[in-house]
């Protein structure tokens, strides 16, 4: 397996504003010192990270062929196994996940910011998703309760207890996570390729590398057995040490999205060596490039 010299996590957020609050990047390097944050070149160290920040600095890993692996907390497909389609019903279902990371930007281009917020009324994903217009819930009619259609690694990690994945599909709730995965899926189409994503391209020999992730692992595999956020300094060593890093520096304030961010960059270095987890069971070349999977769900 390449080993790598860097390793980063980006903790995302689909909120449709110019910057906002959930975006937050902590990188580290091979051994055992603590991930650091990293603000953006672009703004403030204060003002926090904007989605196109987000996309630069991923372009400039590329162009400098930076040898580090990178991850990212927020789904990179939707679910298509259960279905053999996307959208089924629909003449216009993407052929695989790069279709659909097309789709989604180019319905969405006129958005600012990146964002993906008219999305969920949308045809033909508006059928599938439950999402909140104002104080009413509108629910879709192919939308599959009581948690919406799954991907094949969400059902896996959910029946292996590493964590409640839940559905893209699900736009209602703090845990949801498909406003952040459709915004996402917008930069890995603007990246062009120029950078592999795994499982959908083959590991690189040189260069950068991204995977999904689920902080949600990342602090299972850190020993956190209740609740998987970190708000204190104290439980950020205990969970860093866990995942053989040495403490942090003090941070300015401790909120879940700097602490998901640290916490994700320590455990993408202590997982990365293992193979078993680059050709988990279940995982075929079909479902690799129409779904994907969350790098780390055995």
């Amino acid at each position: 397996m390449r080993q790598f010299a860097t390793f980063a996590c980006f903790d995302w957020s689909g909120q449709a504003v110019a910057r906002p609050r959930g975006i937050a990047l902590a990188v580290t390097r091979a051994g055992a010192e603590a991930p650091a944050l990293l603000a953006s070149d672009s703004a403030a160290p204060d003002a926090g990270w904007s989605r196109p920040d987000a996309l630069d600095w991923l372009l400039k890993q590329a162009a400098n062929q930076a040898d580090m692996l990178i991850g990212f907390d927020f789904s990179a497909g939707l679910p298509w196994a259960d279905q053999g389609a996307y959208f089924p019903q629909s003449r216009t279902d993407p052929a695989d996940a790069k279709a659909l990371w097309r789709w989604i930007d180019e319905a969405c281009e006129d958005e600012s910011h990146l964002s993906a917020s008219t999305l969920p009324v949308r045809a033909p994903l508006a059928a599938h998703v439950r999402h909140q217009a104002g104080r009413e819930t509108i629910t879709g009619d192919a939308f599959e309760p009581p948690l919406g259609r799954l991907r094949l690694t969400e059902k896996r990690c959910r029946a292996q207890k590493q964590g409640n994945a839940v559905s893209c599909y699900n736009l209602v709730g703090a845990a949801q996570v498909g406003k952040s995965s459709f915004t996402g899926m917008r930069v890995l189409h603007r990246l062009g390729g120029v950078i592999p994503v795994w499982p959908f391209d083959p590991v690189p020999d040189a260069g950068p590398m991204l995977v999904e992730i689920y902080t949600g692992i990342a602090a299972r595999a850190a020993g956190l057995t209740g609740p998987t956020k970190v708000r204190g300094p104290a439980d950020l060593d205990r969970a860093l040490a866990a995942l053989g890093s040495a403490p942090h520096a003090p941070l300015p304030r401790y909120d879940d999205h700097s602490t998901d961010a640290i916490l994700g960059s320590a455990w993408l270095r202590h997982a990365a060596p293992d193979p078993a987890l680059w050709r988990p069971p279940g995982l075929s070349e079909a479902v690799a490039q129409q779904e994907g999977w969350t790098f780390g769900v055995r």
